[in-house]
């Protein structure tokens, strides 16, 4: 008997092949059999007509590093369909860590992911690891929902191998160089199954000091390269110069995308194995840099290299709320008056007439850290007119009539004013999104993106960002927009959007046991109510420790989601099942 069996569903198996009904049958989170019906029985059977069946999602863009020690669901990934996480990105994580180091660590963190530091501080067991083996054997000890894959970050290595030295970014000597390259090596041959390193100025720890190796000279990366050869096995994640473009207010980047892009090379020859890096559309320093980049990536995987662009599956925008971070959140009579007000009271608060008044008339007060996420105040304040507001259904393609600017255009009245009442629409509750003034044509570049050979699919930030970016349920998007959805241009085909972030992402990473529907590989499935597949807009939850806040989207449409063969969500519901566990290389 199996243990379950998925009868009649519409079966996209993650290849890239064409869907077919069929059934599914699975044993000890083994898959059995795959047909179009199969005799027997299971201990359990879903009727899945009228459903898609499909591998369950692997994430290869989060960071749930300080998350796994209080959340053994890992949400909001396990309610998007997700099975599988890589985490450890963008050179910041928690291990390597001496003793007395956490603070550094924390406060690396806060700025460049903003996860809040009362939450790091109070959820993290601290002391329960030093080396990286130890922190993945802490996390091995422990059950989740879904799977973890963990990744060890340069910052965090820097700091350790250099102390002071190597968190502000001073050069590392030839013998720190090796020690560096050690620390790697120790950590992928116990199964990290990868390297993370940021090399943009926009990631700036609370301290003001970009990332520790965002300056590293080729020489320490090209060492740390070698070390991947020797083991044979391991990826290299990597945050270009450039990403969010010059940065000139911050002091200027000092490399530009294309430079970046022949330092991957190298570091991928060097190590032989695949590098992956952040890609989005920035226009600033060439309208089609995105596809120049491109077609330098197809030229040096021709030539040898092994170089994946990971790219979005949506336009990223800053969410700006009461219960995110605002225009307002830096006025005097705000921090002084109103931050510390329950929501409610702070709503009845800001609609007096002269509470308005007074806050629209005042200058911002910075933020006492130079790497506060707090002080996105200011883009909200520049970009008002380019805010979108973020109301059921969610429209990814709103056109500028849609902003703020326009409708207060329309109404005759300055975009910041409007902006301030429309954030205490329904009881403050409501959220905007700054993002493109041109949403159609942007997600026409996402559209050649995603159809690239050399594209993988990430940035989610799962587990980050909690309250500033929502991208946690790019997968879900992936789906209902692109394949459904969409009416400024074509929708993708959906088994080539399945295998995108199914197979495709497992074989960057080697998994090998998962990503494919099919007899031998694990029970790592989702059943899907495609045409009931929604997100909806973001609701803020206090439930990280300390009380801190984090926005998440609502999800519909998962009717069941099995991790290694234990069902883990039901109809879009905990299940409270934990059969996840760490991924080692």
């Amino acid at each position: 008997m199996q243990d379950v069996i998925i009868r009649g569903g519409k079966i996209v198996d993650g290849s890239g092949g064409a869907p077919f009904i069929g059934d599914i049958a699975f044993k000890d989170g083994v898959i059995t059999e795959i047909g179009a019906k199969i005799s027997g029985t299971g201990k359990r059977e879903i009727a899945a007509e009228g459903h898609i069946v499909t591998p369950g999602w692997i994430d290869i863009h989060t960071h749930y590093d300080g998350q796994v020690s209080w959340d053994d669901e890992l949400a909001p990934s396990s309610h998007n369909g997700v099975t599988t996480v890589v985490m450890g990105n963008c050179g910041v994580g928690f291990a390597p860590v001496k003793p007395g180091q956490e603070k550094e660590l924390i406060e690396l963190m806060e700025g460049v992911e903003d996860i809040p530091g009362t939450a790091l501080y109070e959820g993290i067991e601290w002391g329960r690891w030093e080396s990286f083996p130890e922190y993945m054997d802490y996390i091995a000890s422990r059950k989740y929902a879904i799977d973890v894959g963990a990744q060890i970050a340069h910052g965090a290595v820097r700091y350790y191998a250099m102390g002071e030295r190597g968190r502000t970014n001073e050069d590392a000597t030839p013998e720190e160089i090796e020690r560096i390259a050690d620390l790697v090596e120790e950590a992928v041959a116990a199964g990290a199954v990868g390297f993370s390193t940021s090399r943009t100025i926009g990631h700036r720890a609370l301290w003001g000091e970009p990332v520790p190796g965002t300056f590293a000279p080729e020489e320490e990366l090209l060492a740390i390269a070698r070390r991947f050869k020797k083991l044979g096995k391991g990826v290299i994640e990597a945050i270009p110069a450039g990403t969010v473009g010059k940065l000139e207010a911050l002091g200027g980047e000092r490399s530009e995308p294309l430079a970046e892009l022949e330092l991957f090379r190298k570091i991928s020859e060097e190590s032989g194995r695949p590098l992956t890096f952040t890609l989005v559309e920035i226009r600033e320093y060439a309208p089609d840099l995105w596809r120049q980049m491109l077609d330098r990536c197809r030229e040096a995987n021709e030539g040898g290299a092994h170089l994946f662009p990971q790219v979005p599956s949506r336009i990223i925008g800053f969410i700006h709320g009461l219960s995110s971070y605002h225009a307002f959140m830096r006025r005097p009579t705000y921090l002084e008056k109103l931050a510390h007000l329950p929501l409610a009271e702070r709503v009845k608060a800001m609609r007096d007439p002269e509470v308005k008044r007074q806050i629209l008339s005042e200058r911002d007060v910075p933020h006492e850290a130079p790497g506060s996420m707090q002080n996105v105040y200011g883009l909200f304040r520049r970009g008002a007119a380019s805010l979108y507001p973020l109301t059921e259904p969610i429209n990814l393609e709103a056109e500028k009539t849609a902003s703020i600017g326009a409708k207060a255009k329309a109404e005759g009245r300055d975009a910041l004013e409007y902006l301030y009442d429309a954030m205490l629409e329904d009881e403050g509750r409501s959220f905007q999104a700054l993002t493109r003034d041109n949403q159609p044509k942007s997600l026409g570049v996402l559209e050649e993106m995603l159809r690239h050979p050399d594209t993988v699919t990430g940035l989610s930030d799962a587990g980050a960002h909690v309250t500033l970016i929502c991208d946690a349920t790019m997968p879900t998007t992936q789906l209902s927009y692109w394949t459904r959805d969409r009416k400024s241009g074509p929708t993708l085909p959906l088994e080539f959007l399945v295998h995108k972030q199914t197979a495709h992402n497992a074989a960057l990473y080697g998994f090998k046991d998962r990503g494919l529907l099919q007899v031998g590989k694990r029970a790592d499935i989702n059943v899907i109510d495609y045409d009931g597949l929604t997100v909806s807009p973001h609701v803020a939850h206090h439930d990280l420790p300390a009380g801190g806040t984090r926005l998440m989207q609502p999800v519909k449409g998962y009717a069941a989601t099995f991790c290694n063969g234990v069902m883990i969500r039901e109809n879009d519901a905990d299940t409270g099942a934990r059969p996840g566990t760490l991924v080692r290389s």
